[in-house]
């Protein structure tokens, strides 16, 4: 699938870059248990609770794009070939250093590492840059959170994968906005 184009520019502006990620999108059920969950940690840390609608993990950012390398990117993203796979969301924690309150899983399954791996090479053999650092998977569920003494138990989630998908982040006074720009569907 081909990213859809952003709004054009008024006359005379130069158009902004887009700011993109790749991610893996949660299905409803497992959106409502990650939302359900952030709302409990909210109560012990307060800060900023993420949108449901906006809960995701991100596998890959990219920052500022040029609308006219979309379908560069597309083209990109669909020669990675992912196999749908199944992860189990069973650890909580919460970084001090940017004071987040995360998800993540104790084991993670060889296909996320395949997925993250292979839409590197061909982002970096596509020209694009990325976030070079160490994937670390985890759903970032409060921001601006207060050190917790300690985060309620989670019940582990189980998440299907069968997609990952690209987004377009909008700025917003509530926090960002996202909106799916493509999505590519896992293989067989």
């Amino acid at each position: 699938m081909t990213p859809s184009p952003s709004p054009a520019a008024p006359a005379g502006a130069a158009a902004k870059p887009l700011r993109l990620f790749f991610a893996l999108w949660p299905d409803d059920r497992v959106r409502a248990k990650l939302a359900a969950y952030a709302r409990a940690v909210h109560e012990r840390t307060g800060g900023r609770v993420m949108s449901p609608e906006g809960l995701h993990l991100t596998i890959a950012f990219l920052g500022g794009v040029e609308a006219s390398r979309l379908d560069p990117l597309g083209a990109a993203a669909a020669s990675v070939r992912v196999r749908p796979f199944d992860w189990l969301l069973d650890e909580a924690g919460y970084w001090r250093h940017n004071r987040i309150v995360w998800v993540g899983a104790s084991a993670v399954p060889a296909p996320l590492g395949l997925l993250v791996a292979d839409l590197r090479a061909a982002l970096q053999a596509g020209g694009f840059a990325f976030d070079p650092r160490p994937f670390v998977p985890h759903a970032t569920l409060v921001r601006k959170a207060a050190a917790p003494r300690e985060l309620p138990p989670l019940a582990p989630i189980a998440w299907h994968v069968e997609r990952f998908v690209l987004v377009r982040s909008a700025p917003g006074a509530e926090g960002s906005r996202y909106e799916i720009a493509g999505s590519w569907p896992a293989r067989r």
